[in-house]
């Protein structure tokens, strides 16, 4: 008999024997046990721990479900965003992605790319520390996503702790939850077999489930995931190219895609990606498309990012499904930036599985270009299976009393001018603070930290502003009183007080951060500084002229018309008038060249989560002539470090660089001032 002594390196050794099979039947799909083997070892460590309740850790295999039901999931700040990839649907879209690359690469060769799979399911950020898995979260805005760590626990192809050895000591892993369709069928059999409504496809029923409050009911779906890249990691190896950081994924018992394929240049990309078409059906999984990233990490660190996407990837898109119906009407919309968009009202029509009845038409151009026609029969698609649109018209099937589409010349929500967006082909709104249908994203940006920084205003208390008509610009929050605020949901007395000492704060400023804050098209806060140095007041730049506005540095053509259209709406001038007798003032700003900027010709390193995407941050830096880096050296200048920031700040202590928070770098920015 066993020596109760023996028992916790026994629990130990059933741990390890476990998390092995787990890996060789989830992830490898070669059991080495039958399953009657594999119950045993199970119940032989539950009774050993329920003999020894203090040695069950939250690693073990028997605690994948057990956590109680969640009110709501916390928020997770990512500390590397998780981006999104520029997407492509045509030979000659991926022809351009690679030339692009080459040229900026100065690579007179073909590049080798990474080509894998696109799942169409939900993307998961898994966070280990010390080997053990800590913390899964959504993706969210790629910024901010939901922590969801008790439900991924239920999936048996994620390993709680890594295996092997030499895995860094924090490893956040990027990759897709996904259900299979075999287990899409028996979700569905069963939500008939019990009356329960159906999932409409798998990507649906992957984030229904993923999201569930309850993890138990997310361990009873046969949820699965790929994991395909990384997001930080500290102390450790990541591999000098994509395919050889999989590789290193899979060696610590991390679930990769078996489609994962080295290619040569444009013409390996699209044998790829006709193959995968071709296959895409037998696979047990649905995927929308292939992904191309660059292999080499240091040609993927010298490619960078634009917006928030990298120039090392792409996501060649699969041709979507398609139905025909009948255009009813086409009316505007007006997005939360001011864009016109015309929408197509449809009889109504499934397609993949979703009913629609509004379709994108995209812009006016488009809409010409097809000859969409109010009362013709059209074929809809949803492109990249998400997002419904109009994708031709069917000639022969149109009424003698179609009707052309006429672009409205004012904004249906405020009446203010529409304008043409440079080259690009999009109609805005020019009302911007005054407009509505912007109003709500108008005050947050005002609000927010790099603008008007007004502590406490978050975006609910927008909301509700803005929703029971107290705030209609942005100079009506000053404006606002003590008892107003008081009778808000989840405001009481001391919190109106302190909103309103935090509006009363703001009032002092910067003329940088007063031209950022009016949220006009374009103007982020390097420009908005630049402006600020150049003009030295308000009133010089509100009577300055296209040409004139071209002057500054990194003002083009389309940027000077935003600027001039925005000062000549009578509205957003009589805002800022508002906004000046409410008593918002700044100190007399010297005009200063940019490169008398203190940051211009530095080297900074960003580390740590930061409030938003560093690819942002690395671009204002850029624009005052800075140099942002990866890791920190002799040679680093300042190390700006966010929350959970690691090994980089440890070593930028002991090399006595200057560190600054975030908010530290954002004064420098605005104000070019050094701490």
């Amino acid at each position: 008999m066993r020596n109760s002594q023996d028992d916790p390196s026994r629990i130990e050794q059933l741990r390890g024997e476990i998390e092995r099979h787990n890996h060789q039947y989830y992830v490898l799909d070669d059991p080495l046990i039958p399953d009657s083997e594999y119950d045993r070892l199970m119940r032989e460590l539950l009774e050993l721990e329920a003999r020894h309740p203090e040695l069950v850790s939250p690693d073990s295999p028997t605690q994948r479900v057990g956590a109680e039901p969640l009110a709501q999931f916390d928020e997770v700040r990512h500390a590397v965003p998780m981006l999104s990839l520029a997407n492509g649907f045509s030979e000659q879209e991926l022809s351009d992605f690679d030339r692009r690359v080459r040229e900026r690469l100065e690579h007179e060769g073909e590049i080798t790319y990474a080509a894998e799979p696109k799942l169409d399911g939900l993307a998961v950020s898994l966070r280990y520390e010390k080997g053990r898995l800590v913390q899964a979260a959504t993706r969210g805005d790629g910024a901010r996503g939901e922590d969801v760590t008790s439900n991924v626990r239920t999936l048996p192809s994620v390993p709680l702790r890594l295996l092997g050895e030499g895995w860094p000591e924090v490893l956040e892993v990027r990759g897709e939850v996904y259900l299979p369709r075999s287990g899409f069928e028996r979700l569905n059999e069963k939500a008939r077999r019990l009356g329960e409504k159906a999932f409409a496809n798998p990507r649906n029923a992957a984030a229904g489930s993923l999201r569930q409050l309850d993890p138990r009911i997310t361990a009873e779906r046969p949820l699965d995931m790929f994991c395909y890249g990384l997001g930080e990691v500290e102390d450790g190896p990541q591999g000098a190219s994509h395919i050889e950081s999989i590789g290193l994924l899979a060696g610590w018992g991390l679930r990769t895609s078996p489609e994962l394929r080295s290619v040569k240049g444009v013409q390996g990309c699209l044998d790829y990606y006709k193959d995968m078409e071709e296959r895409r059906q037998q696979l047990d999984y649905d995927i929308d498309g292939v992904v191309f990233k660059v292999d080499r990490r240091d040609q993927q660190e010298a490619l960078g990012y634009v917006s928030r996407a990298p120039r090392w990837a792409i996501a060649m898109k699969f041709p979507a499904e398609e139905e025909m119906t009948r255009l009813l009407d086409i009316d505007v919309q007006v997005g939360r930036t001011g864009v016109i968009t015309p929408v197509a009202r449809l009889e109504p029509v499934g397609v993949a599985g979703v009913t629609v009845t509004n379709a994108t038409l995209h812009n006016e151009d488009e809409v010409r270009r097809k000859d969409i026609r109010i009362g013709d029969t059209v074929i809809v698609r949803r492109a990249g299976d998400v997002i419904p649109q109009v994708v031709r018209v069917v000639p022969g099937l149109r009424p003698a009393d179609a009707t052309e589409f006429i672009m409205p010349s004012t904004c249906p929500e405020c009446g203010s001018e529409l304008i043409r967006d440079g080259d690009k082909k999009v109609t805005r709104c020019s009302g911007g603070l005054y407009c509505p249908a912007q109003r709500k994203e108008a005050v947050k940006h005002f609000a927010s930290r790099l603008a008007m920084d007004i502590e406490g205003l978050g975006d609910k208390l927008v909301d509700q502003l803005i929703s029971k008509d107290l705030v209609h610009s942005p100079a009506d929050l000053y404006r606002l009183d003590a008892d107003t605020l008081s009778g808000l949901e989840r405001m009481a007395e001391k919190s109106a007080g302190n909103l309103l000492k935090a509006l009363e704060k703001s009032k002092e400023t910067s003329l940088a951060r007063f031209i950022y804050a009016l949220g006009i098209r374009e103007v982020g806060e390097a420009t908005a500084r630049s402006l600020s140095l150049h003009f030295g007041d308000l009133e010089a730049l509100e009577s300055a002229d296209r040409e004139t506005l071209q002057s500054v540095p990194d003002v083009g053509p389309v940027v000077a018309m935003h600027i001039h259209t925005f000062f000549r709406q009578a509205h957003n001038l009589q805002v800022i008038n508002d906004l000046l007798e409410s008593g918002i003032h700044w100190p007399a700003v010297e005009t200063t060249p940019l490169s008398m900027h203190p940051l211009a010709g530095k080297t900074l390193v960003l580390t740590g989560a930061l409030s938003r995407p560093r690819a942002q941050i690395k671009e204002a830096l850029q624009a005052l002539g800075a140099k942002v880096v990866g890791s920190v050296s002799a040679r680093t200048d300042y190390v700006v470090a966010g929350s959970e920031a690691g090994s980089k700040l440890e070593k930028a202590r002991r090399l006595n660089i200057d560190v600054l928070n975030e908010a530290q770098l954002d004064t420098m920015i605005l104000s070019g001032k050094d701490q």
